[in-house]
């Protein structure tokens, strides 16, 4: 057996001074004081936090669009995972052709044997027809439990497929999420820039307004309240976007949604960096003013989001080169699955505007009750899977690319000083990250 001895435990009910015993996979007791008995791993952690293991719900390891694929496949991406305390990353799967279960009976087999964390996948809807209407409970029935469309880019569906999905999606229960941009607003203003020469960096922010994100969340959230159904907005990134969420829910729209790192910590002024290196930051929705970053910080401690997950699609900066020139052939997205738990910790723990349990419960429960994981993972009680990560709260450190995990060359948070240090991580019961390094890979397995 092994015992994590005398640390800050996290629990949904509060933090308490006290033991955890692992036997196997999962925790056994939970307690004050547990007495040791001959033979068993004792780990002192004493002065440290004892959190259930993060949960990233946004990630796309080994994705390919038009541009490039991406620096981390499902081997580099949880590795970085893993070793920033995650122990368990949703990712994207696509349909093969048009079909929904040959996409995820790829993507399965695409991550088989090479995860260092636990993963499930969403499933991505790019059409809409009676073959996908059909495959909808099937691949439920093989461990999906959410599904996301697109309102942009060569990928996205038309309103009434949205709403169509949606129907079909609701007898199985499955969490439906979209990604919020109106796309035909994005073509009309490229085209404008376009025509004035507008092609660096900078403009990347312009062509993609705040108003574009919010009319097309409020038109996601009513097309579910017409399917009387809940939705969920990925990746907000605006205080207009905010506002819509918040006013629908105010009018009794059930809607849940999430935030990430970047948005809560970076701002526009980045894509006027010379050289190209405001083009490291292009992502979509892309970053936004000040403003919106304070107060989608005060919405976090307001209780209006339910996750804090990464949507980590990463690229090299190589690859981000391709849009010197012209900012719409960079391709978009930014790291961040390894730096998002100890960046959050810093942010709100360690300055005081939320408690560790709130914290937990937006890297870790929550999670795991929108997508149904809940209570095997998600939660440090007896029963539940022994994934588990253990911080010190007192050690300052500064972020830089070089002690990183994932195969991109750069971290957006570079220079940034976090205070908080994740030492130790169990995945299932197994010691995986040992004094903050990897000493047992590729034991991740596919969630059901």
């Amino acid at each position: 057996m092994i015992l994590i001895e005398q640390g800050y435990l996290v629990l949904p009910t509060g933090v308490m001074q006290g033991t955890i015993a692992i036997e196997n996979d999962t925790i056994v007791e939970v307690a004050p004081h547990i007495e040791a008995k001959p033979g068993d791993v004792r780990i002192d952690a004493k002065g440290r936090y004892v959190l259930p293991g993060g949960i990233d719900t946004h990630t796309h390891f080994e994705m390919t669009n038009a541009f490039a694929t991406t620096a981390d496949d499902f081997e580099s991406g949880t590795k970085a995972a893993i070793m920033g305390g995650t122990t368990t990353i949703i990712n994207f799967a696509s349909p093969f052709e048009e079909s929904l279960l040959e996409g995820l009976r790829r993507d399965k087999k695409r991550a088989e044997g090479r995860c260092s964390c636990d993963y499930k996948f969403h499933m991505e809807i790019l059409n809409m027809n009676e073959q996908v209407a059909a495959e909808i409970p099937k691949v439920v029935e093989e461990g999906v439990a959410s599904f996301k469309v697109y309102m942009a880019y060569s990928f996205s569906i038309d309103d009434r497929s949205i709403y169509e999905a949606i129907k079909a999606i609701a007898p199985t229960g499955a969490l439906v999420a979209a990604h919020c941009e109106n796309g035909a607003m994005i073509a009309a203003k490229v085209q404008e820039m376009r025509a004035e020469g507008d092609t660096e960096a900078k403009y990347h922010p312009l062509s993609k307004p705040d108003t574009i994100e919010a009319e097309a969340m409020h038109r996601f959230i009513r097309l579910g309240e017409l399917a009387d159904y809940p939705v969920h907005i990925v990746h907000v990134s605006s205080a207009a976007g905010l506002d819509v969420i918040e006013e629908r829910r105010k009018n009794g729209a059930k809607v849940t949604c999430e935030t990430c790192p970047q948005y809560l910590l970076l701002t526009d002024e980045l894509y006027n960096q010379p050289d190209g290196k405001g083009l490291r930051y292009i992502l979509s929705p892309p970053l936004r003013k000040q403003r919106d970053v304070e107060i989608l910080q005060a919405a976090v401690e307001r209780g209006v989001f339910q996750t804090l997950c990464t949507d980590h699609c990463n690229y090299t900066l190589a690859q981000k080169a391709q849009g010197l020139g012209d900012f719409t052939k960079t391709p978009g997205g930014l790291p961040g699955v390894e730096e998002r738990m100890i960046l959050m910790w810093d942010m709100f723990v360690h300055s005081g505007r939320i408690d560790p349990v709130e914290y937990m419960k937006l890297t870790s429960e929550t999670p795991a009750k929108l997508y149904g994981l809940y209570p095997k993972k998600g939660t440090l009680q007896v029963g539940s899977d022994a994934d588990i990560v253990i911080l010190s709260p007192d050690v300052t450190e500064c972020m830089t690319s070089d002690k990183t995990h994932s195969r991109s060359d750069y971290t957006p948070y570079e220079g940034m000083t976090v205070h908080g240090r994740i030492d130790d991580v169990f995945l299932r019961g197994h010691h995986v990250v040992q004094d903050r390094k990897l000493v047992e890979a590729y034991k991740g397995e596919f969630q059901q």
